[in-house]
């Protein structure tokens, strides 16, 4: 039954698409990732460090009352400790999919939802290619320090108490664009993690090009874990 929903909404978005001809457009494609490609990590990437709350008063059971004791210090270390993550200047590394990937089934229904489709060409080499994400462009940011995946073990055994810091903070993934006719306005799905299976959202990103300079439009979320 989902398998022919599916169907069905892959053939209804084909017809709001249609198809673009066979012709090699990924270098236009990169060039509009690599300009929005900060900007949008900076707007959704978690941070595994951040990601655990204050601690609280332990309980003890035989009174049902709060036992503060060592508590008071335990807080205090735990904001010292986001302060220092807060006005730290270290590069932040994050975790980069090897792929951009194609838009998934569930980001297709969102689409529909939440978009009219109708201007924009929709290129079904898309469903097929991936291509490997270049990081080289980035290597100098100031702020993160872009990593490919494969570098380390994967995401969901990460783990989240990593002193070392020798672990990514967070991961972060991509899909290909679909664009309108005119290559000014475009789709993309994105997706972010803290890693160990705990934390994870995705986004759909609407992307738009403004006097010669591609920006974020809006930033949609659709799924969390």
């Amino acid at each position: 039954m989902k398998r022919a929903k599916f169907i069905v909404l892959f053939a209804v978005l084909l017809s709001f698409f249609g198809c673009e001809k066979k012709v090699d457009a990924r270098p236009f494609e990169e060039d509009v990732i690599n300009s929005l490609f900060v900007e949008i990590v900076d707007s959704i990437y978690m941070d595994r460090r951040t990601m655990l709350p204050p601690p609280t008063p332990r309980i003890d059971f035989k009174t049902n009352k709060q036992d503060t004791t060592g508590f008071h210090k335990k807080l205090k270390e735990y904001w010292h400790n986001q302060d220092s993550i807060k006005n730290s200047t270290a590069r932040i590394l994050i975790g980069v999919s090897d792929l951009i990937t194609k838009i998934s089934p569930l980001e297709t229904e969102i689409i529909l939802k939440e978009i009219n489709p109708s201007g924009y060409n929709y290129d079904t080499l898309k469903e097929a290619e991936s291509f490997k994400f270049d990081l080289t462009p980035f290597k100098n940011n100031k702020k993160f320090d872009f990593q490919l995946l494969s570098k380390f073990p994967a995401v969901n055994l990460w783990d989240l108490n990593d002193t070392p810091n020798s672990l990514p903070v967070g991961a972060v993934g991509f899909s290909r664009i679909q664009f309108n006719k005119t290559k000014t306005k475009g789709i993309l799905s994105a997706s972010a993690s803290c890693g160990g299976g705990k934390c994870g959202r995705g986004f759909l990103i609407l992307i738009e090009n403004k006097s010669g300079k591609w920006k974020i439009k809006k930033i949609i979320p659709t799924w969390l874990s």
